[in-house]
């Protein structure tokens, strides 16, 4: 762990530290609307290697962690039919916080509130090191993202819409 500003614990690093996790504490200056482009400026991390933390549901309302690539949008409709749902949706701002834990613009994947299936973007695991909420806006992480797949049980998807697109 980095020597970098010291940042309180989060459920997301407790759960880390408890299975014994290597990772690497980020802070930057939070700013409001300013998402991963303005973390990936802060960082001089690219963009595409800032992995974003979205809370979907199904078409029964059952909550789901989405783990997409900051410079991508999910495609709802690419998820819901490799999930095999009629329809995924990104949840309500307001809604979120009630199944993950966290607070918008701090969600982590680890230690949410509720259990959720997780689906990670399949080219994110190509990476050796992504970046990746601690739970608490202006705090990244840094870790292999294999960690997902082995601790969370996720799921590769192929849902990336690129910006624009």
């Amino acid at each position: 762990m980095s020597k970098a500003k010291h940042v309180s614990e989060t459920p997301a690093t407790q759960f880390l530290k408890k299975n014994k996790v290597i990772y690497e504490e980020h802070t930057y200056d939070y700013v409001e609307h300013g998402g991963t482009a303005e973390t990936s400026k802060q960082l001089g991390v690219g963009e595409h290697q800032i992995v974003k933390t979205l809370i979907f549901e199904d078409d029964s309302g059952k909550p789901h962690v989405v783990l997409m690539h900051g410079d991508c949008e999910v495609s709802a409709k690419n998820l819901a039919r490799q999930v095999g749902v009629k329809k995924m949706q990104i949840v309500a701002a307001t809604e979120a916080p009630k199944h993950s834990g966290y607070q918008i613009g701090g969600t982590s994947p680890f230690g949410t509130r509720k259990h959720m299936p997780v689906w990670i973007e399949k080219t994110i695991l190509d990476y050796d090191k992504i970046y990746i909420n601690g739970g608490r806006r202006g705090y990244i992480l840094s870790l292999n993202p294999q960690v997902i797949v082995d601790l969370l049980g996720a799921k590769a998807v192929e849902v990336a819409n690129e910006h624009g697109a």
